[in-house]
């Protein structure tokens, strides 16, 4: 089937009419979902131009018949001019799409159509303060297509605390406009303006329908700040009738209230962003319903189709899949949807079935009918043991589901016999369900929501949304009787706001779903008043008292779901189930005012927190690793609360990456004129600039164990926090083992697109991250054999790409050439260290190098013929060899081969006169790409490009069928078998080469950020060719880019609502919660996927300190927190005896932390001192046995010498005698220096590099100068010989 047809097979799924006609959102949607990497929507309008019709009702649609015919050839190939869809030619044209540069890393996580359909999105923002410029910021960076703010009031001095934006200057003037030109800075393809109207105007600008000329009306209105209740109700009211959605975000002193509502009908296209499963088929098979089988609502002797799967599904009963490449008749099936079941067995109990198994695994992969026999039989025989046994009862069985297969469940007119045609291929995709949710109004869902939804889902058990949700609709009230907001800190307007907070939920009690003070339990409201009033009420009245000021942590942490909730109007993503609140109670003080700080930018911070809680904060001296998107967030945050702001504080930033365009959609402190400048000093100039009395200091090291000599035990032991911005597992572990070794703090964060995570890690009180399991490591590997010579996805032609085409060629091969070109001798020696494989691979590119220069200097025509020489043998003579190997093997064995996942591919074509498009497109990559490695000028020009290739004349050189039959099993993932003959052969051409005839090169360090390298346009090409080669989908360039480059996904949303809620927990370290009783009672750790609205918005209390056995009486258990002080210079003799004497338990080994290659104290060397090793009368004497087994040699020389007499023979082996005895005695002599010497000097001795090593010698005697302790573990046996542990030992010896 062509990808001509399978177009149009799916553009007749739409057309249920079969009129010939789509409109053009639905024809650009089919080309999306179908992965048509092409085309984007500019292109695709251009080919619709001509093949537009206007019917009556319907507007203008597309005939797609035209459409097609100008979009494939007649051989049903896709027509796309090449190159138009690769990047590197446009460096030189001027059309490099920065834009789409900018949001790559957004593109990850929302995928191209949510990106488009965000440029449709008008969002008007109420206010801006704290929130709103948060909100503002997030969108803007996100590339909504515009971005409206209202905020009219005067801007206060107090706002400087939470709005970045806004500088001492701009007091007493309008905040949004003070803001615009900083937020139209953010981002300059997305439009900012200011909305100019009264209040009372805004209902009514809802239902504008050419916002800032957008020719749209607004999608989303989000309101950041109070308005009057009146207000708010007709917003809301009027958003809901123009189909906009309406979110209300506010931050009121420590509390945090949320609101969603889009509408009466919201249509929700992808619930929770998780990519779909595809699923290759291996076989297809219709089966009776019947003996052990059990699917769901089948009738016994029922037929079923059952698919077999190459790997296993995720998928429950009833859910859709549709399917897609499946061949012949079959090709029918193709992009239709289908309902599935799972495919289960019955199993007896006792027979403890373990599909994990590797054997069972390998049998899961025969056909339906032997699985089920072989099932059969075991249930028989168990079924027969129980019958003799003479039980009661019936046989005790389970269902076991094969998760490798599915039963599909096939619609009307569809013919289950059709499958009995299935030879291979197939292609099983997860759809996922579109589901419509309709939501209530902000007026009714203030009364009636019974238990709101808490952050802390163990506050919302206990009911405590309720007072928050209430005092929220009492402030409105408020509001509404006096005509103003409760002032800051005043006692008399508190007092007033409880008695009407006690006054609504009386009036509210009667009514059936409302929320008043009642007691809740586990989330259900009782009826009965609510538990400890006075507590309450005393919450109550502080949430009026603070509730004119902001935090910048809530600020954040509200920006960030508030601007996540708005993208949720594309359809992608759940939104939040109405109402979320959140209220930290912790941090209020009971305080009556400000302070000193009354009247400065502090004063909102210091009327909650209190004034000498400022003072702790301008103290702060604070260790922040990294300053990507996560560390841009924390700079802001610290600036803004004052911290390190006090003589002798300090903000130290590290981070030594460079500015990258691709930064700029969520590293928010950069601009495009900072690009290629360091993150950290441009962060610091920064947020400087808000907050001139910040103590910051940037630096560009790497935090790890090359930077000992800077970050030493003074850096490390002057700091009261570490704080990480890190997006690597190895960073975090070693920074996390610096704050156990010193006993530091560690706040911690992280996302992954919509997901983030963050952990409060407390001395001694909580696990460490070291206590944890995350790894960088790829958790899913594709058999090689599978990547080499069967793929079947496109995320296989992908990665073979990358590991195979682009490693070997630009990376490998140049290094290996390059090392043989400058150090023959040492080329062939470490050439030997290689597999044959891997050998003969370096040795014949090496060659092919060599060749290129063979005629002339390299030019770039040179290039053009190493690159047309791999485009034919990776995409025309491989395939020739695969499949005459594989039709060899098929007529020797008499069965079907290409059956399953494995696909027959076809070879690429060649016309010299006439190139291919696609031959073109990749030898122009490839060729580039071989002028970087030899230093030969790029030629971007196509034109150029083009003549050069056709003028060249180049040919398909002879192919003959190879002598070697060999092909890869399913699971074989050796090396490539060679001959070594051949390999020898090689050695002997290269070894015979004058190296300095030959010219220099310069590998590829791949670069997936620079669209003028051509890397990606390599890779998504070579992809391409490949899939081409397999009949497999092609990928688009922008998933080439995130797969090969593995990309992190990453969102400005979800990094700025983390950040805000770690700030949270910075304050609490401040006001010194870590020290006091039930410490862990008062923070939170978090677990949020802004993606699944109110089902993934956790915050929890961190996990107690992991208690570790030691198997010692005198130390039960211990935490990786502890260490073993050791103080003063004392011998390794005297070390060894403290640590056998506290524990009792003997010490078998001492080494450095983290090196247990060399030893400090070995307790069998004290063993040696009583050895002996000598020549008594021509005998040799060695004793104990355990000699012979430190030197062997010594068996063959004590047998000799008892016979051989005088003379050169019996001298060698004496010679071996005496060697070894010295040996001996060096062993001894140095074991005494190091045991009866300090044991300071005892530990440079062994650590310390050797004399070969002058540079890491000199490293390593500067971390050494630095340091005041030693970190030393120790391996002991207790009493009863059983291995011990200890907590790592600090020995103090200075």
């Amino acid at each position: 089937m062509s990808v001509r047809d399978q177009v149009l097979a799916a553009f007749k799924t739409v057309d249920e009419k079969d009129e010939g006609l789509l409109s053009k959102e639905d024809l650009k949607r089919l080309l999306h979902e179908l992965d048509m990497g092409f085309w984007d929507d500019a292109k695709i309008d251009s080919l619709c131009e001509g093949s537009e019709i206007t019917t009556e009702g319907y507007g203008t649609r597309v005939k797609y018949s035209i459409f097609l015919d100008k979009l494939f050839d007649e051989g049903g190939t896709a027509k796309a001019a090449w190159g138009e869809w690769m990047g590197a030619w446009k460096a030189e044209a001027g059309e490099v799409d920065e834009e789409a540069d900018r949001l790559s890393r957004q593109m990850a996580a929302f995928g191209g159509d949510t990106s488009a359909r965000m440029k449709d999105l008008n969002v008007l923002i109420i206010g801006c303060r704290g929130v709103g410029v948060e909100a503002a910021k997030n969108l803007i960076l996100s590339n909504v297509g515009s971005v409206s703010i209202w905020d009219p009031e005067a801007a206060k001095i107090e706002d400087l605390g939470s709005n970045f934006y806004l500088g001492s200057e701009d007091v007493g003037k309008p905040r949004a406009a003070q803001c615009l030109g900083q937020l139209k800075s953010l981002n300059p393809y997305c439009r900012v303006d200011v909305l100019e109207a009264a209040e009372s105007e805004l209902p009514a600008k809802l239902s504008d329908t050419n916002v800032l000329s957008t020719g749209r009306g607004y999608s989303v209105i989000v309101v950041t700040s109070l308005l009057p209740q009146a207000t708010l109700f007709r917003l809301n009211n009027e958003a809901r009738s123009h189909s906009v959605a309406f979110i209300f975000a506010v931050n009121l002193g420590v509390s945090a209230c949320f609101f969603s509502d889009f509408g009466t009908k919201h249509v929700i296209n992808d619930e929770d962003g998780e990519p779909t499963q595809m699923l290759a088929v291996s076989a297809a098979e219709v089966l009776s319903n019947e003996g052990i089988v059990k699917v769901s609502g089948c009738e016994a002797g029922e037929k079923m189709l059952v698919l077999t799967l190459a790997s296993d599904h995720g998928l429950a009963d009833g859910d859709t899949i549709s399917l897609d490449d499946m061949r012949g008749k079959l090709a029918a099936y193709n992009g239709k949807q289908l309902k599935v079941k799972r495919f289960a067995v019955l199993s007896p109990n006792e027979a403890k079935l373990d599909l994990s198994d590797v054997g069972t695994k390998e049998m899961l992969k025969s056909s339906t009918a032997e699985v089920l026999a072989n099932f059969t039989k075991q249930y028989e025989f168990y079924k027969a043991e129980w019958e003799k046994g003479g039980s009661e009862g019936k046989l005790r069985t389970r269902e076991i589901t094969l998760f490798n297969r599915l039963c599909v469940v096939l619609g009307e007119g569809q013919s289950i016999d059709d499958w009995q045609e299935y030879q291979s291929g197939g292609l099983v995709n997860s759809v996922k369900p579109v589901i419509v949710k309709e939501y209530e109004s902000f007026e009714k869902s203030l009364t009636y929501t019974p238990c709101p939804q808490m952050m802390d889902q163990e506050a919302w058990q206990n009911g405590d949304g309720c007072w928050v949700h209430l005092a929220l609709a009492t402030a409105l009230r408020y509001q509404e009787k006096n005509g103003c907001w409760p002032s800051l800190l005043d006692a008399e307007a508190a007092n007033e706001f409880l008695d009407m907070a006690k006054a609504l939920s009386q009036e509210r009690k009667d009514l059936e779903g409302a929320c008043w003070l009642q007691k809740i339990e586990w989330g259900f409201p009782s009826g009965e008043p609510a538990d400890k009033m006075d507590e309450i009420e005393a919450k109550i009245k502080r949430f009026c008292s603070t509730l004119q000021a902001e935090l910048t942590g809530l600020c954040a942490f509200l920006g960030g779901v508030a601007a996540q909730e708005v993208i949720k109007k594309t359809g992608k993503f759940t939104p939040v189930e109405q109402w979320v609140h959140h209220d930290d109670s912790l941090l209020a003080s009971a305080t009556s005012s400000a302070g000193d700080y009354a009247g400065t930018r502090y004063a909102y911070q210091a009327s909650i927190c209190g004034a000498d809680f400022m003072e702790q904060m301008k103290k702060q001296k604070i260790f922040l690793v990294g300053c990507g998107a996560l560390g841009c967030e924390y700079l802001k945050g610290l600036a803004l609360m004052g911290a390190c702001s006090a003589e002798g504080a300090k903000l130290i930033v590290t981070d030594m990456d460079r500015i990258e365009v691709s930064n700029l959609s969520r590293q928010f402190l950069f601009r495009q004129p900072d690009v290629g400048n360091p993150k950290s000093t441009s962060a610091a100039r920064v947020v400087s600039g808000w907050n001139p009395e910040l103590k910051i200091e940037a630096l560009e090291k790497g935090v790890g164990t090359t930077s000992e000599d800077f970050f030493d035990d003074k850096f490390w032991g002057s700091l009261d926090l570490c704080w990480n911005a890190l997006d690597n597992v190895v960073a975090r572990r070693y920074t996390d083992r610096c704050c156990l070794w010193y006993g530091l703090p560690l706040l911690e964060s992280g996302t992954l697109g919509t997901k983030s995570n963050s952990d409060v890690f407390l001395p001694g009180l909580t696990k460490s991250y070291n206590d944890g399991t995350e790894s960088d490591a790829n958790e899913t590997q594709i058999a090689m054999c599978t990547l080499r010579s069967f793929p079947y996805l496109p995320l296989h032609c992908i990665e073979f790409a990358k590991q195979s085409y682009f490693s070997d060629y630009m990376e490998f091969a140049p290094q290996q050439y390059e090392a043989l070109r400058k150090d023959p001798a040492s080329f062939f020696e470490q050439l030997e260290a290689m597999s044959e494989a891997e050998q003969f691979k370096a040795l014949k590119m090496i060659k092919d190098f060599v060749r290129l220069q063979s005629a002339a200097k390299v030019n770039f025509e040179v290039c053009i013929q190493a690159a047309f020489q791999r485009y034919c043998q990776d995409f025309i003579f491989s395939i020739r060899d695969l499949i005459y190997h594989c039709d060899e093997l098929e007529k020797s064995s008499g069965k079907p081969f290409w059956t399953g996942t494995k696909r027959k591919p076809k070879e690429a074509s060649w016309d010299a006169s006439n190139p291919p498009a696609e031959a073109l497109e990749y030898i122009y990559a490839t060729a580039n790409c071989y002028a970087f490695i030899w230093k030969v000028d790029y030629l971007r020009n196509r034109e150029k490009f083009t003549k050069m290739v056709t003028d060249l004349k180049l040919e398909l050189p002879a192919w003959s069928a190879p002598s070697d039959s060999k092909v890869e099993g399913e699971d074989d993932d050796s090396d490539e078998k060679v001959d070594s003959a051949a390999i020898e052969a090689l050695k002997g051409e290269l070894m015979g080469i004058d190296v300095s005839t030959l010219h220099q090169c310069e590998a590829h360090d791949f670069e997936k950020d620079d669209d003028s390298n051509f890397h990606i346009d390599f890779l998504t090409v070579a992809t391409n060719m490949r899939a081409a080669n397999y009949d497999i989908k092609a990928s688009e360039r922008a998933t080439v880019k995130v797969t090969a480059g593995k990309i992190i996904p990453a969102l400005a949303t979800s990094t700025a609502m983390i950040c805000g809620l770690v700030d949270m927990e910075f304050m609490k370290l401040v006001k010194g919660f870590d020290k006091e009783e039930n410490a862990l009672d008062k923070f939170y750790n978090a677990n949020i996927n802004l993606a699944t609205g109110s089902q993934a918005m956790n915050l929890f209390r961190p996990e107690a300190s992991i208690k570790l056995k030691s198997n010692l009486e005198a130390m039960p258990e211990y935490t990786s927190w502890d260490k073993i002080e050791i103080k003063g210079e004392i011998t390794v003799k005297e070390f060894v005896e403290q640590l056998q004497s506290k524990f009792n338990a003997t010490v078998k080994r001492v080494f450095p932390l983290g090196n247990d290659k060399v030893a400090v104290f070995e307790e069998s060397e004290i063993a040696k001192q009583g050895w002996t090793i000598q020549l008594q009368d021509g005998k040799l004497i060695a004793e104990p046995e355990a000699v012979f087994s430190a030197w062997p040699q010594l068996k063959m020389a004590k047998q000799m010498l008892e016979k051989l007499a005088e003379g050169g023979a019996r001298t060698n082996f004496e010679n071996q005698v005496n060697a070894a005895a010295k040996s001996l005695q060096a062993v001894k002599d140095s074991f005494e220096s190091r045991f009866n010497g300090p044991l300071s000097k005892a530990f440079v001795s062994v650590a310390r590099p050797p004399d070969s090593e002058p540079e890491k010698q000199q490293y390593f005697d500067t971390v050494q100068a630095g340091r005041c302790n030693l970190a030393l573990q120790v391996h002991l046996v207790n009493s009863a010989g059983e291995d011990a542990d200890i907590p790592h030992v600090r020995y103090s010896f200075q």
